[in-house]
């Protein structure tokens, strides 16, 4: 219901105060969109942060806009309470979608987040992340692990999936960022899991299985773009974590994949393949995944070598 209390003269004055501004109802716009930081809305109208949050902080005293806290971050969005609520959706309702202003800041902020680093946002569910999942949770032995190992946290999907059924899970992030986003998700979603910064901010290390002070019977590499022999090392430094019987997945872009040995172009699946049997790991499935535009390889090994005729590609 309505708050009649809030719905006089004096409360559409204020609000008319607060979106008279273009700055401001261009914030408006943005917000009523989705869920954006300072840094996102700074980039999409072009303008200093200070100086946006000086707007955005008028429009939450209007009482237009919230401020929500997401762990270490802050985002913002249109207010879902009345009679407010139904002023903004009147207010866009006459704005023209094809404005050349608007057009432009929505193209900058789509520009940002297309070539924005994985550990340069917050991550969310997506349609990618929700494959991951799949993958990770259809190709487990079935028995839950007691002790688990998730190396990057580029798909918080994974590391929900990973954490709910283990005994302990811990997981290694390689920005400080990235690792403030995977505690803020695991305190909204209510699961837990120890995250801590990498040793060297690069790979896995010997120096990161140490801190973690244990063995796991489950890891998961979380896409790292890692060219030449980094993933071999990468590989063999997981496998040591292991213990007999566990398993690792390991999911990687395509492109980062892609390269040449002895001057021969190695297909992706070919190359995931022969470093898992390089690296004494038994490769029990492999499946390329297509969502969001981006291209996975997703892959399952346990410990022990076999010929790759025996590898399933999904």
């Amino acid at each position: 219901m309505p708050d009649s209390s809030s719905n006089t003269p004096a409360h559409l004055v204020r609000w008319l105060r607060a979106v008279g501004e273009s700055t401001r109802l261009r914030l408006v716009v943005l917000c009523a969109e989705k869920d954006l930081s300072v840094s996102d809305l700074a980039t999409a109208v072009g303008q200093s942060e200070p100086r946006v949050s000086r707007h955005l902080k008028i429009l939450s005293d209007a009482g237009l806009i919230l401020r929500l806290r997401q762990g270490q971050w802050v985002h913002y969005r249109v207010t879902d309470a009345e009679p407010a609520a139904g002023f903004v959706r009147v207010l866009l309702a006459h704005l023209s979608k094809s404005d050349p202003e608007l057009s432009r800041d929505r193209s900058r902020l789509l520009a940002v987040a297309s070539t924005a680093a994985p550990d340069q946002a917050l991550a969310s569910e997506s349609k990618l992340g929700r494959a991951l999942r799949s993958f990770l949770e259809n190709t487990g032995s079935g028995s839950k692990p007691k002790a688990a190992l998730v190396v990057g946290v580029d798909h918080l999907e994974l590391l929900e999936a990973t954490a709910r059924v283990a005994g302990t899970c811990t997981a290694i992030a390689h920005s400080r960022r990235a690792a403030q986003a995977a505690r803020a998700y695991a305190e909204r979603e209510d699961f837990n899991c120890h995250v801590a910064l990498a040793a060297n901010g690069e790979s896995l290390s010997e120096r990161d299985i140490v801190n973690a002070g244990e063995q796991f019977d489950a890891i998961v590499l979380d896409r790292f773009r890692l060219a030449g022999s980094a993933l071999a090392t990468m590989l063999g430094t997981a496998k040591r974590a292991l213990v007999p019987g566990g398993k690792l997945w390991l999911f990687e872009r395509y492109e980062s994949l892609e390269g040449s040995r002895d001057r021969v172009v190695e297909h992706p699946i070919a190359r995931v393949r022969r470093l898992l049997i390089e690296a004494g790991l038994r490769c029990e499935r492999l499946s390329p995944i297509e969502a969001d535009g981006e291209h996975v390889l997703a892959a399952v090994a346990a410990l022990g070598v076999q010929s790759p005729s025996q590898t399933s590609v999904a």
